[in-house]
């Protein structure tokens, strides 16, 4: 008796099994040849396509891209094509609407990235190496914010690592070592934060919402970012609750630190601190972090090249966020507002990530949030704000 059921057989193809032995090559990738058209016939209607990709993308251009394809195969539609399921809103900000496959695209398709890089960041590249400052302590002013008004902050930074493919390209073979990897490297970093890994799809529904989990969204699923959810990704929290890292989510990682408060000096110790230590921990396990001289740091999203790091406030604004000039001064402040589903209650953040350091960025959010703060106090005195209103930044 079979202890284990025999396989089963197909007697058409037992039949004809010598033909198609024969049809099937030895590498069938060495045999893959993609049918499309010449580039004029594959060009993407971009008519109503409002995002720097559908701005910068010109025939010529496209053109020049069309045979190029990384090592990894990412050929520059698989660039494009998260502007093409998402193109943005005519109002509002706009999104890049593309995405590296991985670190090689940057260098193989910069007749593309730089510029859509320099259009969002509104920093010209340069042969210079960015500028990169993780000393917390030189962030000045940081610990007076007006409690009434900033209530809370987050700090988050990402990083791609070293010889593995951004998420929107990557298979699940690289996503389950890039998981084993970063495994160890938390195990090491847990000797100076300790902490645990909880692997997403050994979680049950309800240790999901804790997390603040949900469903991947319909445009995350169409760019390949949620492709084999929740198949090896991850989230590591510490025990004193100050910093999470994502694994394998929107990017290979992801540090955040939130706090319920405004102390934002405390949250980027945090993130500067375990940054550099979770650094060294990738490079002793021989990938480390993904750098390009004239980039900085490099991730799938062009919108986060540079530092890769954000910085958020909650302000509570009754008065400010209905002035007519409201756009004009987030735009000289080189930050962003954003409703946060709550009453009166807003997100500032920095518009770019490139240009600055990270101290300079978070630096140029707590002086824009101060700020913006002393705009409200007028207005709920019922004095006018034209003579705060600064030069652009």
């Amino acid at each position: 008796m079979w202890k284990v059921k025999p396989p089963a057989e197909f007697p058409m193809e037992m039949r004809y099994r010598s033909i198609l032995e024969g049809l099937a090559p030895p590498d069938p990738l060495a045999q893959f040849h993609l049918r499309r058209g010449s580039p004029e016939e594959e060009f993407p209607d971009l008519s109503r396509n409002y995002t720097w990709m559908g701005r910068i993308l010109t025939p010529a251009m496209y053109r020049r891209q069309f045979n190029r394809c990384t090592s990894s195969g990412v050929v520059f539609d698989d660039v494009i094509r998260p502007g093409l399921e998402e193109p943005g809103q005519r109002s509002g900000p706009v999104s890049v609407g593309c995405a590296a496959g991985d670190a090689q695209s940057y260098i193989l398709f910069c007749d593309f990235f730089d510029r859509v890089i320099e259009a969002h960041h509104e920093h010209k590249i340069s042969s210079e190496t960015p500028e990169s400052d993780l000393n917390y302590a030189n962030l000045k002013g940081s610990d007076d914010l007006d409690g009434s008004y900033a209530v809370g902050c987050e700090l988050s930074v990402v990083r791609g690592v070293e010889d593995f493919c951004f998420p929107p390209h990557c298979s699940r073979g690289e996503r389950r070592q890039l998981l084993a990897l970063a495994r160890r490297a938390l195990q090491r970093l847990e000797d100076h934060l300790p902490g645990r890994l909880l692997v997403l799809e050994q979680l049950n529904q309800e240790q999901r919402r804790e997390l603040g989990l949900s469903a991947p969204s319909p445009a995350q699923l169409r760019t390949g970012l949620a492709r084999d959810w929740p198949d090896s990704r991850a989230v590591w929290l510490s025990h004193d609750g100050s910093l999470v890292i994502w694994v394998n989510m929107d990017e290979h990682l992801r540090l955040v630190s939130t706090r319920g408060d405004a102390n934002v000096a405390e949250a980027l110790r945090c993130i500067c601190t375990n940054l550099q230590k979770l650094e060294t921990c990738f490079q002793e396990l021989r990938h480390p972090f993904i750098w390009k001289q004239q980039l900085g740091w490099l991730t799938s999203s062009p919108a986060d090249v540079g530092t890769g790091l954000r910085v958020s406030v909650r302000l509570k604004l009754q008065l400010l966020p209905r002035h007519r000039r409201l756009q004009d001064i987030l735009k000289r402040l080189r930050i962003r507002m954003g409703r946060t589903g709550i009453p009166a209650m807003y997100c500032v953040t920095n518009a770019a990530t490139f240009g600055l350091s990270e101290v300079a960025l978070t630096q140029l959010v707590v002086d824009g949030v101060k700020l913006l703060v002393a705009m409200e106090t007028r207005l709920e005195e019922n004095l006018d704000i034209e003579g705060l209103i600064p030069a652009q930044k």
